[in-house]
């Protein structure tokens, strides 16, 4: 009866110790910041993101602020965007134990159609992974391919080696 006791009394205190697992509340938050994106709604987008945000991408040497972030969203879709829609998309969480990206990510993997306020659209894939901490995003890296979106907006790529 005593062992049974201290085992009762260390189940509490073994499921207090464990790490909890946020994946699918992370996943519904990722989805609320894409379902902004998609509504061009700012408020959302700002309630998102930390105070010390910082995303990067699709450029080796992109960033960007939280500030900055929704002032470019807000100036997009203003002027360039006439819509935004995830064709497909796809999470996955996933915890990094340990180094300088310690953390709870989320992996997100889209087909995006743009439609353009000239009527113009592209099609592209994107995958934006994103750090959750404290139920905002602290971090992200977006990657897509910037040179098949200038050639599906007609810019022609000409190696001037050639001429």
């Amino acid at each position: 009866m005593k062992k049974l006791l201290i085992v009762l009394a260390l189940v509490p205190i073994l499921f207090a110790c464990s790490p909890k697992d946020n994946s699918k509340h992370n996943i519904a938050l990722i989805e609320k910041y894409i379902h902004a994106v998609e509504a061009f709604d700012y408020n959302t987008m700002n309630s998102l993101l930390s105070e010390g945000y910082h995303g990067y991408g699709p450029s080796f040497n992109d960033s960007i602020g939280k500030r900055q972030a929704v002032i470019n969203w807000r100036y997009n879709a203003e002027n360039l965007y006439s819509s935004i829609e995830y064709l497909r998309s796809q999470n996955a969480a996933v915890i990094i134990p340990d180094g300088p990206n310690k953390g709870e990510w989320v992996s997100n993997w889209g087909e995006l159609h743009i439609i353009y306020k000239d009527q113009e659209d592209i099609t592209v894939w994107a995958n934006t992974i994103y750090r959750i901490q404290d139920d905002q995003i602290t971090k992200s890296y977006t990657f897509y391919n910037e040179a098949d979106v200038l050639g599906q907006l007609g810019f022609v790529f000409i190696n001037p080696d050639e001429y």
